[in-house]
């Protein structure tokens, strides 16, 4: 419980951050109030509360928001778990009621649910409130709504896939949040070098992983016994001669852009200049991953052979600048699906903030594109869940009923929290919304900002379903593992068989 209380405080939009101090060497600082980032830099002994960290992860994972709230859930069923523990109830009469009002607030979201997939407009509206929802928790909320816009762009792009390598973002410190971008195609984080062509138009482009650093011999750590020193020039010459041969090669397969991962020495850097081919060296390693994935390419260690290497292929090359660095930008490349984000800001912690902000944005949308079911935000889901799992344990017989009613005590605790931490009077809101919840057909939440009970479609906050299903089935589950634990035992190493 300790665990769901620490990441309570960051939850909703007027949620706090926590500043991780690492104790590592360098003693970095994260600023942050992304649950999944807090809860993995937490160095912790108890097992059951690892457990709470691996759902976060997992939660991370799949649906990329809701981190922290499936923590917060899973604390708050133990909570009242306890509570019926001490009351002398079993654990499994628990689990068994938990299982049945999970199954009851996951029907009673279902029917709920909003699907807008065949209006393109109105689809495209759901994930913008989608995207401002899920933004408007974290740094980025100031302008949130160019962000979301943003992120709707870019996963508009990926029509349908939720593969999010193909969505690169590069952090420059510098300049406001504001002057952020979306680009089409891919930029690569490295300077074009000296003497070699600026712009390149219909690109052919090998990308390789090989060493390029042979053509001088390095005195360190090589043993020669000569007689003289025209013999070390001989070598050298050879040296030079093996590296010409390569560099032909590689020239041999009509590209005119080569980006290897390694370095490039000065002398083959000045024949591929020479032949009119951009060198990039030192790509960084996920870079050149990406770029070969983006221009259709294949990585190439060994150049025998031309025609079995698959080149990759783009429109244009050129150099742009961007803050202070100038950085290479593909454009026009084969997967067209292919986009960057450059994101600007204050400083190194802002920045890594706004990018795990925007990576939760746009997991949630890939997920939505997927099941584009949509349900209303601002605490209206647990109300709606907790007013059937209410009903379900008036009729249900015995002491489940009372496992069924803590569960639903567990849901409202959500939209309590949420106004908590706007630092609204959760109690009078709380009973508020129940007694609006009880009308037909709905749309109340918690509004923080008016710091009142507002209706939640014409602000325009909505929320994933497989979100709030990833959370609830997640919590419970997590939650039912600790349950089900009466005792932590410690075990000893194991011995030492002694094999004399």
């Amino acid at each position: 419980m300790a665990i769901a209380d620490l990441v309570k405080t960051t939850l909703g939009p007027k949620g706090m951050d926590k500043i991780l101090q690492s104790t590592g060497r360098g003693r970095e600082v994260t600023v942050t109030n992304d649950g999944a980032t807090i809860l993995k830099s937490l160095h912790i002994d108890n097992p059951a509360a690892k457990i709470l960290v691996d759902i976060s992860k997992v939660q991370d994972d799949e649906v990329g928001d809701g981190t922290t709230s499936v923590v917060v859930l899973a604390g708050e069923l133990l909570r009242e778990a306890e509570k019926l523990l001490a009351s002398k109830i079993h654990p499994m009469t628990i689990i068994a009621g938990f299982r049945m009002a999970a199954e009851c607030a996951r029907n009673a979201l279902l029917q709920k649910v909003v699907d807008n997939k065949e209006n393109e407009e109105k689809f495209k509206s759901d994930l913008m409130k989608i995207a401002m929802t899920t933004l408007s928790s974290k740094i980025l909320s100031q302008d949130k709504e160019y962000f979301a816009k943003l992120a709707v762009d870019a996963v508009m792009r990926l029509k349908g896939s939720t593969n999010l390598e193909s969505i690169q973002i590069i952090k420059k410190p510098g300049g406001s949040l504001k002057d952020s971008f979306l680009d089409e195609g891919f930029i690569l984080d490295k300077k074009i070098g000296v003497g070699q062509p600026k712009r390149i138009e219909n690109a052919k482009i090998l990308v390789a992983n090989t060493a390029m650093d042979t053509d001088k011999v390095k005195i360190y750590g090589a043993r020669v016994r000569v007689d003289s020193m025209s013999r070390v020039a001989e070598i050298e010459a050879a040296e030079k001669g093996k590296m010409k041969e390569k560099v032909d090669k590689i020239i041999a397969h009509g590209i005119n852009c080569f980006v290897n991962r390694q370095l490039i020495y000065n002398f083959p850097e000045e024949l591929f200049a020479n032949a009119g081919i951009l060198a990039i060296e030192h790509a960084d390693f996920d870079g050149i991953e990406r770029l070969a994935l983006v221009t259709g390419g294949e990585i190439a260690s060994t150049f025998d052979n031309p025609e079995s290497v698959k080149l990759g292929h783009c429109k244009l090359i050129e150099e742009i600048m961007i803050g202070e660095d100038k950085l290479i930008h593909f454009s026009g490349v084969e997967m067209g699906q292919a986009c960057t984000i450059v994101l600007r800001g204050a400083s190194r912690h802002v920045l890594d903030e706004a990018e795990r902000s925007l990576h939760d944005a746009l997991c949630v949308l890939s997920q939505t594109v997927n099941d584009s079911r949509v349900l209303l935000g601002g605490g209206w889901p647990e109300m709606v869940m907790a007013k059937d799992v209410d009903e379900l344990a008036r009729i249900t017989p015995g002491k489940k009923s009372h496992a069924i009613e803590a569960f639903s005590r567990a849901l409202i605790a959500i939209p309590t929290i949420i106004a908590d931490n706007a630092g609204l009077d959760s109690a009078e809101l709380v009973a508020q919304l129940r007694a609006e919840h009880h009308k037909e057909g709905c749309t109340a939440g918690i509004d923080v900002i008016s710091g009142s009970i507002g209706d939640m479609v014409e602000r325009g906050i909505s929320e994933a379903f497989k979100v709030k299903q990833a959370v609830l089935l997640s919590a419970t589950e997590a939650a039912e593992m600790i349950i089900r634990v009466d005792e932590i035992i410690t075990c000893a190493p194991r011995k030492r068989e002694d094999r004399m």
